[in-house]
């Protein structure tokens, strides 16, 4: 993406450290580039032009800052890559201590600077790891118990708990596509037209407009899939209420899985007060990852639960709607609702 003037301002104005790495401000007065966290004093705007990369800054003619070193960013970001490619290669989870000492850094700072690159922490990474290696291997092989440590875990009880709660399905049914998991949905009527909830036992696995049965039954081609119930009754009620009334939205139990970088979007997502608006750059940044505006669009895209995860309360760059899966007229309704104290 091209370099936002503001946006790079802003970010050195209030020394983010999710960008550092990200951009140098350059100071003309002094010919001194800086990243955003600098705790020098800040320059007068008109005196700041912004690059994305210290290279750039030199060619242009400035030098580094001896006080932040803008330049050790890169080496940051190679130790990063290094922890990354240790943990791919890794058949169990390897401790913050041993990744730090890999890397040469004391292990409160790397934590630190792995989840500014990352948008997660080293543990939560693995964590996905493990799990989308546990997901492959129960699609590959016939075998639970072989998938078990295929994927790192160091036993059944710890494979269950952890794929029960992030994939949303016992072991059995990811490795069946589904099947055996049973999954209850309605259709209520409400002033944006009707909307349907689909629910596991765990909560809802979606939430969208002008949809029915039939699209339960594409998205979810394996399970078992049954209409409404007195268990679905509540979680339709509080849906409603979600819809009607959003600025007093009720916490609804969902039932979701995305990749580590969706979940940190859909958790941005979830930070956005009512009557607010983000950009997807700021979404991208807020994530620590600036330059994934285009993924942190795709992320929010992905969302599978309208309303209780507000990806309606993200916005372009430049003020206008952007997109919505399920027509603009009902973004724009929703975010006028919210509008309204």
């Amino acid at each position: 993406m091209s370099l936002d003037p503001d946006f790079a301002f802003a970010a050195f104005d209030r020394r983010d450290r999710n960008l550092d790495g990200q951009l140098v401000g350059a100071v003309k007065t002094t010919g001194i580039y800086c990243k955003p966290s600098c705790p020098a004093r800040r320059p007068l705007r008109e005196n700041v032009e912004f690059f994305e990369t210290p290279a750039q800054a030199r060619a242009a003619g400035y030098r580094a800052c001896q006080r932040c070193k803008p330049d050790e960013i890169g080496r940051d970001r190679e130790a990063v890559n290094k922890a990354l490619q240790l943990i791919n290669d890794a058949e169990e989870s390897l401790s913050l201590e041993r990744l730090a000492r890999a890397v040469g850094y004391a292990p409160h700072h790397f934590h630190r600077l792995f989840k500014r690159e990352t948008g997660v922490t080293p543990s939560a990474y693995w964590r996905t790891l493990r799990a989308k290696r546990a997901e492959a291997a129960l699609k590959a092989n016939g075998r639970v118990t072989d998938a078990i440590y295929d994927a790192g875990y160091s036993g059944p009880s710890r494979f269950y708990a952890d794929t029960g709660r992030r994939l949303g399905m016992t072991p059995s049914a990811w490795k069946n596509g589904g099947a055996g998991v049973t999954i209850r949905w309605a259709v209520a009527q409400t002033t944006l037209g009707p909307m349907l909830i689909a629910a596991t036992e765990k909560g809802i696995c979606r939430l969208s407009f002008n949809e029915g049965e039939a699209d339960v039954r594409e998205h979810f081609p394996k399970a078992t899939i049954e209409h409404g119930g007195a268990q679905l009754s509540a979680l339709v009620e509080g849906a409603v209420a979600a819809v009607e009334h959003p600025r007093a939205m009720p916490r609804l139990p969902l039932d979701i899985a995305g990749t580590a970088f969706q979940q940190a979007v859909w958790q941005e997502l979830m930070k956005i007060p009512p009557g607010e608006t983000r950009t997807y750059t700021q979404i991208a940044a807020a994530v620590g990852k600036p330059r994934a505006v285009r993924a942190a669009g795709s992320a929010n895209g992905a969302n599978r639960v309208a309303v209780l995860i507000p990806c309606h309360r993200v916005i372009r760059t430049d003020g206008s709607m952007g997109g919505y899966a399920y027509g603009l007229p009902i973004k724009e309704e929703l975010l006028k609702r919210e509008s309204v104290a």
